[in-house]
């Protein structure tokens, strides 16, 4: 099934920066990510990230929105995990959940989950995972084009603002 998920907005928060208003800068230390309102303000999104090994930092774009996305486990993980399926089609078992953001030409996603337990984790095979219904929210905002930064942590005048 693939049910109607509503949006769900996170708290505003204090975020000083120049990072420019749309632009979406993830914390995979404080595990959140932030898509920047104004250079004072951005909306706090709680998230999944990379396990140790499976972390990275980087720039790029949002290049194409897929609700219900299909999942094809990479062959690398195929190789760790055999009794994964080769494709798992879009719904609620689905573990990209109800939408994901590509980003640029990597194998990285944010993207919803199935199981929102593992919010505020580092569990993830390098994507940012968020709730569906902040997923959602994002999505909402951000598009196809949107430039993504991800920070091993926030610099320091910013975090001490949140």
């Amino acid at each position: 099934p693939r049910p109607h998920i509503s949006a769900v907005a996170p708290p505003k928060v204090a975020f000083p920066n120049s990072y420019g208003a749309g632009h979406i800068v993830i914390d995979t230390a404080g595990r959140k990510l932030y898509y920047v309102l104004s250079s004072s303000q951005a909306y706090r999104y709680p998230i999944a990230v990379g396990k140790q090994g499976f972390t990275w930092t980087g720039t790029e774009k949002i290049s194409r929105e897929v609700d219900w996305p299909d999942w094809r486990p990479p062959a690398e993980m195929l190789e760790r995990k055999p009794n994964l399926p080769e494709l798992m089609t879009g719904g609620i078992r689905n573990p990209l959940g109800a939408k994901a953001l590509y980003l640029g030409n990597t194998l990285y996603r944010i993207h919803g989950t199935n199981d929102n337990n593992s919010i505020g984790t580092a569990s993830s095979s390098g994507c940012i995972r968020m709730t569906n219904g902040n997923v959602t929210h994002l999505a909402g905002l951000a598009g196809v084009g949107t430039t993504v930064h991800v920070l091993s942590k926030l610099p320091s005048n910013i975090a001490r603002a949140d």
